[in-house]
């Protein structure tokens, strides 16, 4: 019997339920139409309360910690413009010169309040307000509008809470991470036999386009963290911030690396337009190197993205064997270039560019120096929450000895470890018995 999930109208929901524009879509729609009907029964319909959904329109955001901040941005806005639109229209009413200099105070106020986005609303609400006869009775109205919207839109989400976010942010790491081992494969076909400058040109646009697909990455990540945020779903939400960023600052570093590569080996084939950029055997070793890195780079992928699994601790052996036989075939590489600089020293120091950039990627797919950085980051955050916030010092004591103790059980390491660290395949097994 087919499974469920495999039917094409729940595969279709399930998509959609990943998507955050359908999800904002819907949840805005809802939020407005909860909040027009509140305000309705609160406030009654003449006028017509349309600020109030209005407002919760542009509260209700994909994660609770956005609609939290907006909704008192959103509010702060609306409260500044009713202030200085009542204090315009006792003193001097509306004309054309007063106008100016109302939009311009309320666009500095809004400044100083600090309401970022919602800036032009307060002017907005200051015009509206000025332009009718009873500002006062207007002014409190609008506020009530605000307000009714705002709550209902907090509310929305704390009944209906956002979806946590990670699940298509660790995709898209892992979509970055598939570029690049693609990337390192064919740069790996490449290096054998004659490569034209256009060819070699081709791999180093290649490389430059990791930078778009890097800030995408980033945007889902931030909206993953957001979701984070809050949310009573989720009880380890230190840990995943904390995981997922090392891991993308992680591969955003490997993506400057790889440019550069790319860049290097053009440079040797505008060298060598009639011969091949590297002897068989070397090209043959340097193949094996890149092969190995790219697997590297998947395995990563999977390490940071699973966290606590049995896929990660499956990811962590394949990334070890994978360094492991990297930094083999580095080292057979090296003996190799060095025998063919010493016989032909033109562009030497590109072959060296090119060893130190496959040094920097191995060096930064290390377990040992990962474990090490992501507990340096979980002391850094926990002692920043305890910095300021100095009462809740003893809980966050508490969270953050959970989190090391959940961290510990997922790779293996602890402060102790490193003064006996292993290497290869013996560091993977040590991993297995502390787990």
């Amino acid at each position: 019997m087919r499974p469920l999930s495999d039917f094409r109208p729940v595969a279709a929901l399930n998509r959609w339920r990943n998507d955050p524009t359908v999800m904002q879509t819907v949840r805005s729609a809802a939020a407005a139409t909860f909040a027009y009907a509140a305000a309705v029964w609160l406030l009654g319909n003449k006028p017509p309360p349309l600020l109030a959904p209005l407002t919760a329109l542009l509260v209700v955001q994909v994660t609770l910690f956005a609609t939290l901040t907006s909704g008192i941005r959103r509010v702060n806005a609306v409260v500044a413009g009713v202030l200085i639109a009542v204090g315009f229209s006792a003193l001097v009413g509306l004309s054309w010169w007063s106008l100016g200099i109302l939009i311009i105070t309320a666009l500095a106020l809004g400044h100083l309040v600090r309401v970022e986005e919602f800036v032009r609303e307060v002017a907005i609400s200051a015009m509206l307000v000025l332009g009718v006869s009873h500002a006062t009775d207007l002014a409190l109205s609008r506020v009530l509008e605000t307000l009714v919207g705002a709550g209902v839109g907090l509310l929305f989400n704390f009944v209906f809470v956002p979806p946590v976010w990670v699940s298509s942010a660790s995709e898209s790491i892992e979509d970055l991470a598939s570029r690049m081992k693609d990337l390192l494969i064919d740069i790996g076909d490449e290096v054998a036999g004659h490569t034209p400058v256009e060819r070699a040109a081709a791999r180093l646009h290649e490389a430059r386009d990791l930078n778009h697909d890097i800030a995408e990455v980033d945007e889902s990540l931030d909206r993953a963290v957001d979701s984070l945020r809050f949310n009573p779903r989720v009880r380890e939400g230190l840990l995943s911030r904390v995981v997922l960023r090392t891991g993308l600052d992680t591969l955003e570093i490997i993506a400057v690396v790889l440019r550069v590569t790319a860049r290097t080996l053009t440079d040797l084939a505008r060298e060598r337009t009639d011969e091949p950029l590297f002897p068989e055997e070397t090209a043959t070793a340097l193949q094996d190197v890149f092969i190995n890195m790219a697997g590297a780079i998947d395995s990563f992928a999977v390490l940071i993205t699973a966290q606590v699994s049995k896929d990660a601790d499956e990811a962590e052996t394949f990334l070890l064997t994978e360094l492991s036989a990297a930094r083999t075939s580095r080292e057979h590489v090296a003996a190799l270039l060095l025998e063919h600089v010493q016989e032909h020293p033109r562009q030497w120091q590109l072959h060296g560019a090119l060893l130190t950039d496959i040094d920097r990627v191995l060096d930064e797919l290390d377990v040992e120096k990962r474990s090490m950085r992501l507990a340096e980051e979980l002391d850094r955050s926990a002692r920043r929450q305890r910095e300021r916030y100095p009462r809740l010092a003893p809980a966050q004591r508490w969270a953050g000895k959970k989190t090391r103790e959940v961290w510990q059980k997922a790779t293996g390491w602890t402060r102790r470890k490193g003064k006996n660290k292993g290497k290869g395949k013996n560091k993977g097994k040590d991993r297995k018995k502390t787990g």
